[in-house]
């Protein structure tokens, strides 16, 4: 058993958009590292695309935003609040990621305050760069 949160005891996302299945690293509001295992059965493999099924880089984006607001959610200051993206920089893709590979997703915050926050984050895939970004990010009341 993890000594981390589950996921969705944090996050309010739900399948099939919750793209984190479980937080194996958090510092409350400064960093926090997921994984996302794709099955392959995931909704968009199925157009995304036929013959050759691949994540698509936005909701790579989307997995790491989501780990990040882990990390938000989890500090005792955000309480009540709901991260929102306020925008997306410098977003790369490197590697393909298709079915039955597994994503580590790391995240480390920038600069916080009562209303908004930056952060920046990478997606690997055995190791190796898939994704990243920096993110940017809004705090509204849940």
């Amino acid at each position: 058993m993890s000594a981390f949160p589950a996921p969705a005891s944090v996050l309010p996302h739900r399948p099939p958009f919750l793209f984190v299945d479980e937080v194996t690293a958090l510092v409350p509001g400064q960093s926090a590292t997921g994984r996302w295992h794709l099955t392959g059965e995931e909704w968009f493999f199925a157009g995304h695309f036929p013959g050759r099924p691949t994540l698509p880089g936005v909701l790579m984006c989307e997995a790491i935003a989501q780990v990040g607001a882990i990390a938000v959610l989890q500090d005792e200051r955000f309480a009540g609040k709901l991260p929102l993206f306020g925008g997306l920089d410098g977003a790369r893709f490197r590697r393909q990621v298709g079915p039955g590979d597994t994503l580590e997703l790391v995240v480390e915050l920038g600069r916080m305050s009562a209303r908004a926050g930056k952060g920046s984050g990478r997606a690997l895939l055995r190791g190796e760069v898939a994704c990243e970004c920096d993110l940017m990010f809004v705090l509204v009341d849940a």
